[in-house]
């Protein structure tokens, strides 16, 4: 993702159902440009199935989300 500003963040996974999976950064971030790796696992550590998932990230300006296709 690319911030034009530093500022809070948070960038969650959700499920098809709307469930959140797990939290992948939540709190300052710098601007510029930076990269997450989600390895497929929810907040417990436990792999999740392989499916359609969304990634969301909020900032202080706005809100954006993407689908992702997680493939085991």
């Amino acid at each position: 993702y690319t911030l034009p500003r530093s500022g809070r963040i948070r960038l969650d996974v959700f499920d098809a159902r709307g469930h959140l999976v797990r939290t992948l950064v939540a709190g300052e971030a710098a601007a510029g440009t930076a990269s997450v790796i989600w390895s497929g696992d929810d907040a417990a550590g436990r792999a999740v199935s392989s499916g359609v998932y969304l990634l969301r990230l909020v900032t202080d300006e706005r809100s954006t989300s993407r689908s992702v296709t997680l493939v085991r």
